[in-house]
């Protein structure tokens, strides 16, 4: 090869490897403003993901508080983006993000809007659609997303026929503008309206002292009794009531407190729902309606909006019902025997069907109060002797003739006790008359004769501590403590009804069920489909025990209900005590035909003379129906 030759090659050589080394510095170099435009979008990104774009760099000034105000309307929603593929045309760049929203109720929504980027000075800024908006491709320029929420219908707690006990029904929610309304207004609405002297005075200062215009909230009327009050308070400055429906029973007081109220959701519900209730929804805020509000309330639908144009829209869903066993009829005679008795006093009455043990009724006064007829801890008195009675009869310790002396007072371990009111019957007595006139000083005189796990298995297999709390369907259902005794006073004391024996009005009734129909089935109010299976009882004592209390009417403590309407009444009454210088509980428990009950007045004399007229006043309302 001659010398030109070799000049030739050596010159294309370098060529060669000079374009090669150019070719790989371009190819470098786009590399490199592909990696920064990819990172400038992953910073837009991952600024979504806080809902807060103020550190993303933008072509344009205003950005960030333009994607604020655009997603205020969808509230605490939140969401997350992910960067899509990069398409880099010189200096400018295009893309989508994948956007995830969670809206409230964990409803998903997803969508991409597109993403444009610009180099500038050698730095890559996000920059907007040459028209429409960056947040979502449907959204014009300038507009906003917004979120509404539709309600559901919701489900109806049932009576034992499947009737709704509470049907949707008109109220009027009576409330006060702070912007038009003064403290004489405040005043005002407090009087007619009779809610807590100064409450409204000092909310109306409050939204003052905030600056707040949001209306206050008074109280809420079904239709009838905003009525009587409409004139007064459409003469009340800044008074308003907008209407709404919610579940009404027949009355104000008709199942209270057992099937609770719906009303609007409180700050505190709100910020424990986990998104399942924003300000302004309406939910169960006691009783029932709240227990079960997760299945009666149903899931509210959503539309959300980008401007004027709908985006998504999801249906609501709506709640399911929850049966109960609940008669209205017996319901209603329940409450009208407590206000007939107009009780200073507190005060219940609890009725369960003999056939299937279903409760049938639970009313409570005041009915603003707890629900004591299912969930009040009491101590029982002598009622609790139709379980020692049992206890003696099926340990073989008595029977109704055998003699049983009822001596004034008798003392055990150097306790005295003593008859209500210092009563004794004379002679010989047999143990049926003790139990129609309730005689402590004979059942305590066998007390001791008994196993100190003996009271608690009597009471038991009658349905008293046998475990139903759980099963009934109510939270906070009672169904009674018999702990096992000691021998001595507390032992003596048990036999009777007192020490540390308890039982709630629910309890005694399902004891007095058990009686009448021969076998223990634990009780129901919200049915679940399934039927408790009945535990037989000794029909020989059960047979004694219901002549027993056929006598407490005829003969005993509680004549006063001879010839009550609707058939022979079987019962046992008992007087409480439970405090230096209280009154005590009293009480009445027995059965008629098929329906077992049981009535508490917290303070009275004794369970013949003040909870006896209860008990026929409802059996005599309910005869009427």
């Amino acid at each position: 090869m001659g010398r030109r030759t070799g000049w030739v090659l050596g010159v294309v050589a370098a060529l060669v490897v000079a374009a090669g080394g150019g070719a790989w510095w371009v190819l470098a170099r786009g590399d490199a403003e592909d990696d920064a435009a990819r990172s400038a979008l992953a910073r837009y990104a991952a600024a979504w993901n806080g809902k807060d774009l103020s550190s993303v760099p933008f072509a344009a000034t205003g950005a960030p508080a333009d994607f604020a105000a655009a997603v205020k309307g969808l509230g605490g929603s939140t969401v997350t983006a992910r960067p899509g593929a990069l398409r880099r045309d010189g200096t400018s760049a295009t893309a989508s993000l994948d956007v995830a929203w969670t809206l409230p109720g964990d409803v998903p929504w997803r969508y991409s809007t597109p993403a444009r980027l610009v180099e500038r000075d050698g730095r890559w800024l996000v920059t907007g659609p040459d028209d429409g908006s960056r947040w979502h491709p449907s959204l014009a320029a300038g507009a906003r997303l917004t979120l509404e929420r539709t309600t559901p219908t919701r489900g109806d707690l049932l009576d034992r026929d499947g009737e709704p006990l509470m049907p949707q029904g008109t109220v009027h929610q009576v409330q006060l503008d702070p912007v038009q309304a003064d403290a004489a207004d405040a005043a005002a609405v407090e009087k007619v309206t009779g809610v807590r002297p100064g409450s409204v005075v000092e909310a109306l200062a409050q939204r003052r002292r905030s600056g707040s215009q949001a209306p206050i909230p008074v109280i809420t009327y079904r239709d009838s009794d905003y009525r009587e009050r409409e004139a007064r308070l459409d003469a009340i400055t800044g008074v308003i009531a907008p209407t709404a429906t919610q579940p009404l029973g027949p009355t104000r007081t008709f199942g209270q407190p057992l099937l609770g109220t719906v009303g609007e959701v409180t700050a505190e519900v709100v910020d424990g729902s986990d998104g399942r209730y924003v300000a302004g929804d309406r939910a169960g805020v006691s009783g029932l309606q709240r227990q079960y509000d997760g299945r009666l309330a149903g899931r509210p639908g959503l539309v959300v909006r980008a401007g004027d144009t709908s985006v998504l829209e999801v249906a609501p869903t709506g709640g399911d019902d929850v049966s109960t066993s609940l008669d209205p009829t017996v319901q209603t005679a329940a409450e009208q025997a407590l206000a007939e008795s107009d009780l200073t006093v507190p005060g219940a009455v609890v009725a369960v069907d003999v056939r299937s043990g279903e409760v049938l009724a639970a009313a409570s006064s005041p009915s603003n109060g707890f629900d004591r007829a299912i969930t009040g801890k009491y101590p029982p008195g002598s009622t609790f002797k139709i379980a020692s009675t049992y206890a003696y009869l099926t340990r073989g310790l008595t029977t109704p003739t055998s003699t049983v002396p009822c001596p004034r007072t008798i003392t055990v371990d150097g306790r005295s006790f003593r008859n209500y009111a210092g009563e004794s019957i004379p002679g010989s007595v047999p143990f049926a008359q003790d139990f129609a006139h309730s005689c402590n000083t004979a059942f305590i005189s066998l007390s001791q004769r008994l196993g100190t796990t003996d009271l608690t298995e009597a009471a038991k297999a009658l349905g008293i501590g046998a475990g139903w709390a759980s099963t009934l369907g109510v939270d906070g259902a009672f169904d009674g403590s018999i702990p096992e005794t000691r021998k001595g006073t507390d032992q003596a004391a048990a036999v009777i009804g007192q020490a540390r024996t308890e039982a709630s009005p629910l309890a005694l009734a399902v004891m007095s069920g058990s009686v009448a129909r021969g076998t223990y089935v634990p009780p129901v109010l919200v049915r679940s489909g399934t039927t408790p299976r009945p535990t037989a009882l000794d029909g020989q004592a059960v047979a004694q025990l219901r002549a027993m209390m056929a006598e407490v009417v005829a003969t005993g403590t509680a004549t006063t209900l001879r010839g009550t309407p609707g058939g022979t009444v079987r019962g046992k009454t008992g007087t409480a005590d439970h405090g230096v210088d209280e009154k005590p509980y009293t009480w009445f428990t027995g059965y008629q035909g098929q329906v077992a009950f049981a009535v508490l007045v917290e303070e009275g004399v004794s369970g013949g003379q003040t909870a006896a007229p209860v008990a026929k006043r409802f059996l005599t309302a309910l005869a009427d129906r």
